[in-house]
């Protein structure tokens, strides 16, 4: 039964021109399609294929597809194939590939770059807790996805590692910041990947590249060991996937309490893969159209938030319009200020570890205004200020909530971007902040009262790019948005619904 490193190599390179794979005469060529990291690590424990093949295999078809997509921020190739030689610990993704997200994610001696040129050097003193989960669970990491520079932007791009594109149109952004992650998954490389959300950054790229992406509960994913919270408790940790089931099994063998964790989310009643296959019951849903602020919606991304809560309606649940009364200025500003404040922080640590002097040749020109705007003029007031807004935020959303179970909205305002309107690296700050805004005005909100938060794959536009539809709900209720996402992908599913490269 054993797949010869030619015929991997083959599978993974058999791209035609014009994008479209050919057919290759190996029975096994084809070793990753077909099958999301559960089916994977199945044929792994029933000896039908080894993790050294499945390795060889998502190599092979990473280096066929990086060139052309770019989401490869650092090889592990040789890391991987030692921890294989040493053994992989039975779990339940026992010799799946893995991909982390080159982002506030370490590996004791290897470099996490941060998307950015202050950090080309950095090399880790420990390893993360999560990534030690990865482990336990049996994933084989053999590389880290891009990132844009400190997660600060909804796409992929930066000085350091260049520009992540869209595999359904490589012309368009994969969305950001974890748009690495979103482009090796939609691309086939790996059926899931690490990705991280601090403002939308599984949501977005999971909505642009057609996936399936969970922004977990605070406190549900172990963030430490140097620090135990992100942003002032704005980012978490996960995945994109493209199955129900993996997010739900990942979130299963990585979610729990660390050493020095301040809080942490609810426990889960029962194990979260088995909530997919559940019975969701008759759901209290609000279709919320318009985001907090106002901004417009793109017509398809509302029809197809529309057509969503006529499925939810036809699957028996309740779905009424209806928005809490949130002042999106107020709490924008607040989320401005807590994440300026920490990346001015991390800079200033950089620079005085470093000696280099802060400015425009080592970080992008956006992320300067971020320390000098936001960060380096904020005082402990403005910081508690803005700590107390966020909490009256979460009330307020947790008040509407004791009415739903759920909110519906659309991920995005906007199909995916073209590459290069987004970007940290654009002169014009004020032009960076009023093209951001209008894309991503509904994500951030979750961030900022720590509930999850789903984008599910359910719309395409007549240019074919996917369009993401999400749904909200309580804090520590991901069982909920498990069940009905298990609900809707048996009910309309995208199992089969790939870019054409792939």
């Amino acid at each position: 039964m054993e797949l010869t490193r030619r015929a991997v190599v083959a599978a993974g390179a058999a791209v035609a021109v014009g994008g479209v794979a050919r057919p290759v005469a190996a029975a096994k060529a084809g070793l990753l399609d077909g099958h999301d990291a559960l089916g994977l690590a199945a044929l792994v424990k029933t000896r039908q294929v080894s993790p050294s093949e499945l390795l060889d295999a998502a190599i092979a078809r990473c280096e066929a597809m990086n060139p052309r997509f770019n989401f490869l921020a650092r090889e592990h190739y040789d890391y991987a194939r030692k921890a294989i030689a040493r053994g992989l610990p039975l779990g339940p993704f026992t010799g799946v590939p893995w991909l982390e997200k080159d982002l506030n994610t370490f590996i004791a001696g290897e470099i996490t770059g941060q998307g950015s040129r202050y950090y080309k050097d950095f090399r880790a003193t420990v390893t993360s807790e999560l990534v030690r989960r990865h482990e336990r669970a049996g994933l084989v990491i053999f590389g880290k996805t891009t990132t844009p520079e400190f997660g600060l932007t909804a796409t992929t791009e930066s000085k350091a590692t260049g520009a992540t594109r869209n595999p359904w149109n490589p012309e368009h952004i994969a969305g950001g910041s974890s748009g690495g992650a979103a482009a090796a998954v939609a691309s086939g490389v790996i059926p899931a990947a690490h990705a991280t959300d601090g403002g939308g950054s599984i949501r977005i790229p999971a909505s642009c590249c057609g996936l399936f992406g969970l922004k977990p509960s605070r406190g549900r994913v172990p963030m430490g060991p140097l620090r135990t919270e992100g942003w002032g408790g704005l980012s978490c940790h996960h995945a994109v996937t493209h199955s129900v089931r993996d997010s739900a099994a990942l979130l299963d063998a990585t979610h729990g309490s660390e050493p020095g964790s301040r809080y942490v989310a609810p426990t889960p009643e029962r194990p979260f893969l088995e909530e997919v296959t559940r019975a969701p019951g008759k759901l209290r849903i609000a279709l919320m159209m318009t985001p907090p602020g106002g901004t417009p919606v793109d017509t398809e991304c509302a029809a197809a938030a529309m057509s969503a809560a006529k499925l939810c309606e036809s699957l028996g649940h309740i779905v009424e319009e209806a928005a809490p009364t949130l002042d999106a200025g107020a709490i924008g500003q607040a989320g401005f200020v807590m994440i300026g404040a920490s990346v001015a922080a991390d800079l200033d640590a950089r620079a005085k570890a470093t000696g280099i002097p802060l400015g425009p040749d080592v970080v992008e020109r956006v992320t300067l205004s971020f320390y000098r705007g936001f960060g380096e003029k904020f005082s402990a007031m403005d910081w508690v200020r803005a700590n107390n807004m966020l909490q009256e935020a979460a009330v307020t959303l947790a008040q509407f909530m004791t009415r739903y179970d759920l909110i519906l909205s659309p991920t995005l305002a906007e199909l995916p971007l073209k590459l290069g309107t987004i970007n940290l690296s654009q002169e014009d700050v004020q032009l960076f902040m009023r093209n951001v805004t209008p894309f991503t005005p509904f994500t951030g909100v979750y961030n900022m009262t720590g509930q999850p938060s789903m984008s599910v794959p359910l719309g395409m536009s007549t240019s074919g790019l996917p369009i993401g539809v999400m749904f909200s709900a309580r804090y520590g209720d991901e069982a909920t948005l498990f069940r009905l996402a298990g609900q809707l992908e048996r009910a309309a599913p995208w199992k089969d619904r790939r870019p054409p490269i792939a």
